[in-house]
């Protein structure tokens, strides 16, 4: 049976030395629990070793620098005297985003025993084929969007509708706030004219989803006109005047088909 290795930093210069390409191996001793973040906060690595270095007091890694700016994060596995982990850090490279990780897997890392030559197998066979994959894709993404995606701020507009949700369920605008240039489009989109209450209702008959489709028709075609669209809720205590009986004489706005309703 073979001797626990405690010796932490041989071990990792041996397993540098047994990894395809030219590796080496830095050796760091933490004076006090908190300097073990550092590296340990770079970690590409959502499984059992994530759970060891947020968890336990390790006073001591190392950290092994490969080909192409790979590195590997090594250190004990405790309660298991005979066994180290090793796994990826994440690209140090400048440029790098939190963006440029998006989509991307975590290549994680791997519980190996304490004789380097095994160690060097199982990383070379299990870690490093993912840590590349998943080192090259982050460059890409570095090299093809190197800023954030960020949304565009909306086109400026020359007008705005504010619609309005109403204590008692109405959903609409009063008839002086709505720009000339908006009233077909409401219209169009199955907004009623009521004369007794001077307002555009869009009638609860459709219910909210069928609604919500059409307030989003509305919204899109009056931005390709330039106007601006807003919904909000009417204030606490604040209704839409109760429906009464639209009678088809009453005269209607220029262009505004009226409602007409009877009892």
């Amino acid at each position: 049976m073979p001797t626990p290795r405690t010796d932490l930093s041989a071990f990792a210069t041996d397993l540098a030395a047994r990894l395809p390409g030219a590796w080496t191996s830095t050796y760091h001793r933490h004076a006090s629990y908190k300097d073990q973040f550092p590296t340990a906060e770079q970690l590409w690595d959502l499984g059992h070793i994530d759970h060891i270095v947020s968890q336990y007091v390790l006073t001591h890694d190392a950290v092994l620098h490969g080909p192409e700016d790979q590195r590997l994060y090594v250190s004990d596995r405790p309660l298991y005297s005979r066994q180290f982990v090793v796994a990826p850090l994440e690209p140090a490279s400048d440029g790098i985003q939190p963006h440029h990780f998006a989509g991307v897997l975590e290549p994680n890392g791997i519980a190996v025993p304490n004789e380097p030559a095994r160690a060097a197998f199982q990383v070379t066979r299990r870690v490093l084929p993912r840590y590349e994959q998943a080192l090259h894709r982050v460059l890409r993404n570095a090299a093809d969007e190197p800023e954030p995606p960020h949304r565009p701020a909306p086109p400026q507009v020359s007008q705005t509708l504010t619609l309005a949700y109403y204590s008692d369920g109405a959903l609409g605008v009063p008839y002086e706030s709505v720009p000339a240039e908006a009233r077909l489009a409401l219209y169009a989109h199955g907004f009623q004219y009521h004369p007794h209450q001077a307002a555009f209702l869009l009638p609860a008959a459709y219910g909210e989803d069928g609604r919500a489709l059409r307030v989003q028709a509305v919204a899109q075609k009056l931005a390709a006109q330039g106007i601006g669209v807003n919904l909000r809720a009417t204030p606490q205590g604040a209704t839409a005047p109760p429906t009464t009986t639209a009678r088809p004489s009453v005269p209607s706005p220029a262009g505004v088909p009226v409602t007409a309703r009877h009892r």
